[in-house]
């Protein structure tokens, strides 16, 4: 059976301008501090899991609002020399792109204040990219979004279902719509904080997602076992054991290893034990980016494949 082609990942959701800096410690209220170094960075859920997903020898596209403030074309740029085309869901707007401020500190923490993408929402109808979205979907192996551009993620996802092309929900946290969008896709990524309506353990929040029609679902927890169902059976993924100097996009970065994972066996080949083992190697990969600083020099260790 052939590999699904040409291995194009579709990536929908949010594009951040991201100002990180590594710092001895969080500074106190009213101090000010200096930092030893600092990156300016395209960065969200979705476009470092595309970003993760391209350095492996795939191609991949991100659908998220930019618009055309000033600050934007740093980050078209930055995008485009990484090899990951745009689809600006905001064309039009010239407000600025979300900004993350970031401090990290020598032992991994972090502290991050943002605005995601609560002023480049996508203000046109789902139907109004259906030429666009069938082209782009002929050619796509694997989706991913991350719930920030809600509306354009349940319309991809609804299309890529009726496709047969898995579709891949990353839950960072919840957020409205979240139950529709869960009802087109067939693998849900979340991280430990996930908590549906009502859901009070992981357990829960697992039984959830599955009578949601969720076919797999995973719940990351750092350094502690990946927690996996398949329907009823429960699975327990180890993961590296590491120091971590960076969590800073791990999780995202997860998300794309797994999504290159899913386009590097046969349409339709994903076992249960093989989705266990693609969750071993995108924990692999995001455990290698937590030992650097930022969410980019950890390509340097992981090559392309």
């Amino acid at each position: 059976m052939a590999l699904r082609p040409p291995h194009q990942g579709l990536f929908v959701g949010l594009l951040t301008l991201d100002i990180i800096y590594s710092v001895e410690r969080l500074p106190q209220p009213n101090e000010k501090i200096v930092a030893f170094d600092d990156l300016v960075v395209a960065g969200g859920p979705a476009t470092n899991a595309a970003i993760a997903y391209r350095h492996f020898n795939r191609r991949a596209t991100l659908l998220a609002g930019l618009g055309h403030h000033p600050l934007a074309r740093q980050l078209a740029d930055d995008l485009a020399g990484l090899g990951v085309t745009l689809v600006d869901l905001t064309p039009d707007s010239a407000a600025p792109p979300p900004v993350s401020s970031i401090l990290v500190t020598r032992d991994g923490d972090r502290a991050v204040v943002s605005l995601n993408a609560q002023r480049q929402q996508a203000e046109r109808e789902a139907a109004a990219y259906g030429k666009s979205l069938e082209k782009l979907l002929s050619t796509t192996g694997v989706v991913l979004v991350d719930g920030h551009q809600m509306a354009v993620g349940i319309a991809v996802a609804q299309a890529a279902q009726m496709r047969r092309i898995p579709v891949v929900v990353d839950g960072g946290s919840w957020k409205p719509g979240f139950d529709q969008l869960l009802r087109h896709s067939n693998y849900a990524i979340c991280a430990a904080r996930f908590r549906p309506p009502g859901c009070a353990t992981l357990a829960e929040s697992a039984q959830y997602l599955r009578q949601l029609g969720v076919d797999h679902v995973a719940f990351t927890q750092g350094g502690d076992p990946i927690l996996y169902w398949q329907g009823d059976r429960r699975q327990e993924i180890p993961v590296p054991q590491i120091q971590p100097v960076d969590t800073l996009g791990a999780g995202d970065i997860f998300h794309g290893a797994f999504c290159h994972a899913l386009t590097a066996v046969p349409s339709g080949a994903m076992e249960a034990m093989d989705v266990a083992v693609a969750l071993q190697r995108a924990a692999s990969v995001a455990a290698s980016a937590c030992t650097h600083f930022g969410p980019r020099a950890w390509m340097e260790d992981c090559g392309p494949s």
